[in-house]
């Protein structure tokens, strides 16, 4: 299944689910470069081109600043479940749910910091799709989002795969092979894992495969 079919499928189960409601929110979830936030970006598009307004709203703007995170001794794991501001994201969450104007922070991936107030959502925005690695995470105080969602969607890569493209990802930053295999192995691949290991299921989880 590629992105256009995925696309089409999670347009399709959207549209049948605004029937009767004033906004529906979307978790889509999934490891780190797993494809969460290509998808949920070609996805807003074709709802938008089909007359639903729809904004994208990316859990990273609830990442730590990098002072907390080194007077707590996090920088290094940063990506991590703890090196968010979980309680923050969950609240917002429950705004959004109130069909009321809300602001959201957004990560500037240039400057390693995320801006406060980056995104205004509408009260009258029907469609919030929402991306992140852990929006189906069966730890505290994620789990608790769970029940918040209107459909829950994953998108699914095995981990070989997610390794290649996390090593793939310093790369593309100029980093030698062994650095880029380096940062991956002692952070990001363990993080990716631990979303797989404590992933709770969701409604709708798209593979490599198109099962």
């Amino acid at each position: 299944m590629d992105i256009t079919d995925q696309v089409n499928l999670l347009a399709d189960r959207i549209h049948a689910l605004r029937e009767g409601r004033d906004r529906i929110l979307v978790a889509i979830c999934g490891a780190p470069a797993s494809g969460k936030s290509t998808l949920a970006k070609e996805l807003a598009r074709r709802l938008n081109l089909q007359k639903c307004p729809t904004l994208v709203v990316p859990m990273d703007g609830f990442h730590l600043d990098n002072a907390i995170l080194d007077a707590r001794d996090l920088r290094a794991r940063k990506g991590a479940p703890e090196t968010f501001d979980g309680d923050g994201f969950l609240h917002l969450i429950r705004r959004l749910g109130e069909n009321i104007e809300v602001v959201a922070p957004m990560f500037d991936r240039t400057r390693d910091l995320s801006v406060a107030g980056a995104i205004a959502i509408p009260a009258d925005c029907p469609v919030i799709l929402v991306e992140g690695n852990y929006l189906m995470f069966d730890e505290a105080p994620w789990h608790n989002l769970a029940d918040l969602w209107d459909l829950t969607v994953r998108v699914e890569v095995p981990m070989p795969q997610l390794r290649s493209r996390l090593i793939q990802r310093w790369l593309s930053l100029n980093y030698s092979r062994a650095a880029a295999t380096r940062r991956a192995e002692s952070n990001d691949i363990p993080n990716a894992q631990r979303v797989l290991d404590r992933a709770i299921p969701c409604e709708i989880t798209l593979t490599p495969k198109g099962e």
